[in-house]
């Protein structure tokens, strides 16, 4: 079967809403999402919005961008920070235009709390700037959107599964997707598809990220020959809950949540004398993995698995109930642990990709070298380079809002004045093929202890600290799963509805986007941001002041690399 539309949304998280609402003025609109587009993982989006609105006192959109490009450990590209910081205003004003129920403050503005590495004055102290409803404001934007989209008239086409991409040369002429429901493959030609199927956490074995977090936009483009950006840089998210990985808001730090060790002691006092427990993530997950390894986790033992304490106790019921309510019921419902009476034990937890898609401000997929028409990306599945080393705290719903929209104008006007390339229903024979591949196969290998596998190697080997010799073992490993899957059979034969042949599809993403990963992390050695190796500890400008860009290459990777913009501020060492 084979759709006709101008536009094609890949993801209906928030920057896929945002990115369909803006081309629906112009451009005939689809939505292309394995889920239902409210069960999409903005919706686990807890703290806020960063925006500089001064609500509780003074505040700069200046100092916000400098805060991004230091945050970012000076590997952002300081013209798109400055662009999310400026725009991020408007961009929060327009979403409570449009019905989003911010919480506010006595005067009726909308509330504004401090989050990690969010600074006045360029560094003197932390400032309120995350505008946030309760500790649901992902979900929040997700039903905004999601609203104004029905509104405007945009198809959604749910439980759909993208498995390849359709080119004309470097100019994109559709997709090729899977229903879920019947196993039947449908073509969408389209002038413009954009990408915007969020992150790839699955990889890793302890994350925050839903089951449906697989990378496939990523994936997909890499196994097109695009080059992937930065992809060695993998947030750790400080305090997700033990052994889960859910994940506990930073807004518990905003709020005066403290960190604490076995003895009791306020840790980050030591690593961070000025921000304390709302330093960057990167910063708090590794002070955290240290005092685990020099005996003061809870548990004392030194191993991995270790814990500290997260408290907010302090804080009083009526604040933990109206500030933090969804974070008290996760707390009280997996862990048997009440926040407004005892800590919390919280370890580092996989959480957010700072790499991705390569794209320019308009989210055109640029490589540096080749711009690729009618091509887009946004949200956690590009990089433009906004995050740089190290994402800052509610910086990923500014960017969901901001590029989201940016790449939705560029679409409305793209399409104006294109003309369509056409497809049809031959196109998709060669996803067929490789179905049939997965179906006809007998005596196979099954995806579950795959999955496993590759979850363990990447917790492992490529986590909060690093090491040439554990990197390189995570490559051979993944090359040899890689392998592996290539015996990989389907055993349930039906058609409808084959969550095991999705569960293939998804392993196939995360098997090529861990392999990218591993091998970019084995070779940049500096420590940056997120990226921190035990054998390179310093950050090094003179050699690796540069993105990466890693190309699927059979079974190795290519590297290559494009320039850093650090147009309006210098590199400087990272200190808080």
């Amino acid at each position: 079967m084979v759709h006709e539309f101008d536009a094609v949304i890949v993801g209906a998280g928030g920057a896929g809403l945002y990115a369909a609402l803006e081309a629906s003025k112009t451009a005939k609109t689809a939505v292309i999402s394995k889920l239902y587009p409210q069960r999409s993982h903005t919706g686990a989006a807890q703290g806020g919005i960063g925006a500089a609105l001064g609500n509780v006192e003074e505040d700069s959109p200046e100092w916000h961008a400098f805060d991004t490009v230091k945050g970012g450990d000076y590997l952002v590209d300081q013209n798109a920070a400055k662009i999310l910081a400026e725009d991020a205003v408007r961009a929060v004003y327009d979403l409570e235009n449009r019905g989003l129920p911010f919480s506010r403050l006595d005067d009726g503005k909308i509330a504004q709390r401090r989050f990690g590495g969010h600074t006045h004055h360029f560094g003197e102290g932390a400032v309120h700037r995350s505008c946030y409803a309760a500790d649901r404001t992902g979900h929040m934007i997700l039903q905004t959107l999601y609203q104004q989209c029905v509104k405007s008239d945009v198809q959604f086409f749910d439980e759909y599964q993208v498995v390849d991409v359709l080119f004309d040369g470097t100019t994109v002429r559709g997709i090729v997707v899977f229903e879920l429901k019947t196993g039947e493959l449908h073509v969408f030609q389209s002038k413009a598809v954009l990408f915007a199927t969020g992150g790839f956490g699955r990889m890793f074995k302890i994350t925050s990220n839903a089951h449906a977090n697989t990378g496939d936009g990523p994936a997909i483009l890499a196994r097109a020959g695009i080059p992937l950006e930065d992809m060695e840089f993998f947030q750790f998210h400080p305090t997700g809950i033990k052994g889960m990985g859910i994940l506990i808001t930073e807004g518990v730090r905003g709020e005066g949540g403290i960190l604490k060790n076995r003895d009791g002691e306020r840790f980050m006092e030591r690593y961070a004398p000025t921000l304390l427990d709302l330093a960057p993530r990167d910063m708090v997950s590794r002070a955290i993995m240290t005092e685990i390894a020099d005996g003061k986790g809870i548990n004392g033992d030194r191993k991995i698995d270790d814990y500290v304490y997260l408290d907010a106790s302090h804080l009083g019921r009526e604040v933990v109930e109206e500030k933090i309510p969804d974070i008290a019921d996760f707390c009280r419902t997996y862990l048997g642990v009440d926040p407004a009476e005892e800590p919390m034990p919280v370890q580092p937890t996989a959480h957010y990709a700072m790499g991705g898609i390569p794209t320019d401000v308009d989210g055109r997929v640029d490589t540096g070298k080749q711009v690729y028409d009618g091509l887009y990306a946004a949200g956690e599945a590009a990089c433009v380079s906004v995050h740089g080393a190290n994402r800052l705290g509610t910086n990923s719903l500014v960017d969901l809002i901001v590029y989201g929209r940016r790449a939705g104008m560029h679409i409305a006007e793209y399409v104006r004045n294109t003309p369509a390339k056409t497809a049809n229903a031959g196109d998709a024979d060669r996803a067929r093929e490789r179905l049939d591949t997965f179906r006809n196969r007998t005596g196979g290998r099954h995806v579950g202890p795959i999955m496993e596998k590759m979850q363990e190697v990447m917790m492992e080997k490529v986590g909060v600290y690093r090491t040439q010799e554990q990197m390189d073992a995570a490559v051979a490993e993944i090359r040899t799963l890689r392998q592996e899957f290539k015996e990989v059979t389907v055993q349930d034969t039906g058609d409808g509805f084959n969550a095991e042949m999705l569960q293939i599809l998804e392993l196939e993403n995360l098997l090529d986007l861990s392999l990218v990963t591993a091998a970019s992390a084995a070779n940049r050695t500096e420590s940056r941001g997120a990226h921190a190796r035990e054998d390179f500890p310093d950050r090094d400008d003179t050699r690796w002041l540069k993105h990466t860009l890693a190309s699927l290459d059979g079974d190795g990777v290519t590297i290559d690399y494009k320039p850093v913009d650090v147009s309006i501020w210098e590199p400087k060492p990272r200190k808080y």
